[in-house]
């Protein structure tokens, strides 16, 4: 007899495949051997006492301040640890109790985000003479040969935007953005290049879009997260996807002190919102993004990375977009060219927490990257 230990990260379900569990059973054990760490802020300090007594009968852990079984504050914050067959009877459990735990009973159902989502690249082009990355600079002249490179790097979709949105970036207004892509758009509809790949443009003008749209493009990745009703009626009318990132205020004033009491939590509630937004218009097809490096400083950038995990609740791929950005900075001294590795390192992290999309300039080291991961994971 001979035994050794599998990683906490290891894939249960198929570990039991390779054992021949039954199909059941393998459901069952997947279930119980995925362990979910659940914060919750402010909880009645009654209801706490409660979770805790059903979270120990059930197998599961609420950690709790020591002074909450005597009641000195009428409101506790608190840490349940549970596997994913507990938080599904936790959910059931809970939904006829009082003092906050029927709202947490609804939410334990969505936590968990049951979809899965195929891993893929967007390349990042700019039409745009200040783009903060030089390398993704392109035009008229050489776009063609640029879309084919990074189709050829193992792109799955191509990004194409001609405002750079960096912190105190002018922003040019739609005749300027829209002049500097009207050829973009025509070599993109005259070649037919949307028959090779999916392109998105990077605008929040409804106009621009809408040009867009007409020269094939069938992604609208807007910073203002569907601000705009009209981008919502375009989206409807073409039947586009829809990239909805967070930004707290606007590129020219978003790194200016930027606050927040819980970034998680705020970047969720602008989730919920704006998606019911979009369902309001009968949007469905739909990419969240955290919106690293708008809006948010060092803390706020790794507090995302760290827990992307919980915007899978909302079962809707996560895209992910820290390509050589300044926060790499903040963590290790570097210019902008010398980028790559500090980003390669984020979007790894990013996609073992949750993450379906990456967007960066670097396609074909990450197509490696994922492709290693992938194997690996």
């Amino acid at each position: 007899m001979q035994m050794y230990k599998l990683s906490n990260n290891s894939d249960i379900r198929e570990t039991c495949l390779k054992l021949n569990v039954t199909k059941g059973g393998t459901t069952i054990i997947s279930n119980k051997a995925r362990c979910h760490y659940v914060f919750i802020e402010k909880l009645n300090v009654v209801g706490a006492n409660i979770l805790k007594q059903d979270s120990l009968a059930i197998g599961a852990e609420l950690a709790t301040p020591k002074n909450t079984i005597t009641h000195e504050q009428p409101f506790v914050d608190c840490l349940l640890i549970a596997t994913t067959r507990e938080i599904s009877m936790l959910s059931k459990k809970l939904l006829a109790q009082p003092f906050g735990l029927k709202k947490i009973a609804k939410e334990l159902k969505t936590i968990l985000g049951d979809k899965v989502f195929k891993k893929e690249i967007m390349g990042v082009l700019n039409i745009t003479p200040d783009s903060f990355y030089e390398k993704s600079r392109a035009s008229e002249k050489n776009i063609i040969e640029n879309i084919n490179q990074l189709i050829e790097d193992g792109a799955d979709y191509i990004d194409i935007g001609a405002q750079s949105t960096r912190p105190k970036a002018v922003q040019v207004g739609f005749e300027e953005e829209n002049k500097r892509l009207q050829g973009i758009f025509k070599i993109i509809n005259e070649q037919k290049l949307y028959e090779n790949i999916s392109f998105s443009i990077d605008s929040y003008y409804p106009e621009v879009m809408k040009n867009a749209l007409n020269s094939g493009f069938n992604i609208i990745n807007d910073i203002t997260g569907l601000e705009n009703d009209e981008t919502c009626k375009l989206a409807k009318s073409y039947n586009a996807k829809v990239v909805i990132m967070h930004m707290q205020n606007k590129p020219s004033t978003m790194q200016d002190n930027p606050n927040y009491e819980n970034v998680i939590l705020e970047v969720d509630s602008f989730f919920e919102k704006r998606i019911q937004k979009a369902e309001l218009f009968g949007i469905e097809d739909i990419i969240l993004d955290v919106g690293i490096g708008f809006g948010k400083n060092l803390n706020h950038n790794v507090e995302l990375i760290k827990h992307l995990e919980h915007f899978t609740r909302f079962n809707y791929p996560l895209l992910i977009g820290a390509s050589r950005k300044s926060l790499i900075n903040d963590m290790h001294k570097s210019n902008t060219k010398d980028r790559l590795s500090g980003t390669i390192s984020i979007h790894q992290k990013c996609l073992d927490n949750g993450a379906s999309i990456v967007r960066c300039h670097d396609v074909k080291e990450h197509r490696q990257m994922m492709d290693v991961w992938g194997c690996i994971k």
